[in-house]
């Protein structure tokens, strides 16, 4: 696991905004934001976290996330209520982080990026995933069974978790 510079650099900023982004923004990145939601509430760090969710398809916007990933999440604990969004430009202003699910998401923000200095805010969640070596992105869970909305929220469970870590030294 190589956690990105600028994830390191904002570890014990006041206040930290992290948007989690796939292509629909309703499987992988509403879960990651259900995720990282509850681990900032079981911590009590609260006031110092703003989390969101977008995609980078608005197909679905204002849609609740998928049901599937829905009924895994909350065997687990995590209710996910969050609205589908497209990412907006604004985005790359409010978050300190932008964290894509997969490879294309990834280049795809970073092409979107308005400056370098928000280019650089885009990150990858599998840089934050220790456990899971055979895996070098947060595969997309949409067209696969329950085994697949599994493993995205053990990777996510995973990657939150140490990127938590990294953000509240």
């Amino acid at each position: 696991m190589e956690i990105p510079e600028v994830a390191r650099e904002l570890a014990g900023k006041d206040r930290i905004g992290v948007l989690f982004v796939c292509l629909g923004n309703i499987c992988r990145s509403p879960a990651a934001e259900g995720v990282m939601r509850h681990l900032v509430e079981e911590r009590g760090l609260q006031e110092r976290f703003d989390i969101d969710s977008a995609g980078l398809y608005g197909g679905h916007a204002g849609d609740l996330p998928d049901h599937r990933m829905r009924v895994h999440a909350i065997r687990r604990g995590y209710g996910l209520i969050h609205r589908s969004r497209k990412v907006r430009m604004s985005d790359f202003d409010e978050f300190d982080l932008i964290v894509a699910m997969d490879h294309s998401n990834y280049d795809r923000l970073r092409d979107m990026a308005p400056t370098l200095e928000a280019q650089r805010k885009v990150v990858r969640m599998i840089d934050f995933v220790g456990g899971y070596p055979q895996c070098d992105c947060v595969p997309d869970p949409y067209y696969d069974g329950a085994e697949g909305f599994e493993l995205v929220l053990d990777l996510l469970e995973d990657g939150c978790v140490n990127l938590l870590d990294t953000l509240s030294v």
